[in-house]
């Protein structure tokens, strides 16, 4: 995972957190609710990222024992 996607990733957590925080602080439940929505999508997208590079590791490690 690229180190952009991972600053991307935490971006976008951070401002469905903050948008969740926004809505409890203002009682305005559809805020509070995209914030959490938001928060679920960063953490998908995290959880892919980091099977695409187990992935990768794999395959590499699968290539070095071939050369061997």
């Amino acid at each position: 995972m690229s180190t952009d996607d991972k600053f991307e990733n935490s971006a976008e957590k951070l401002g469905g957190q903050a948008k969740e925080g926004l809505g409890k602080l203002t009682g305005d439940k559809e805020v509070e609710a995209e914030g959490k929505v938001q928060q679920a999508g960063a953490e998908v997208k995290q959880k892919i990222e980091d099977a695409k590079d187990t992935a990768r590791g794999a395959l590499r490690g699968l290539q070095r024992e071939g050369e061997d």
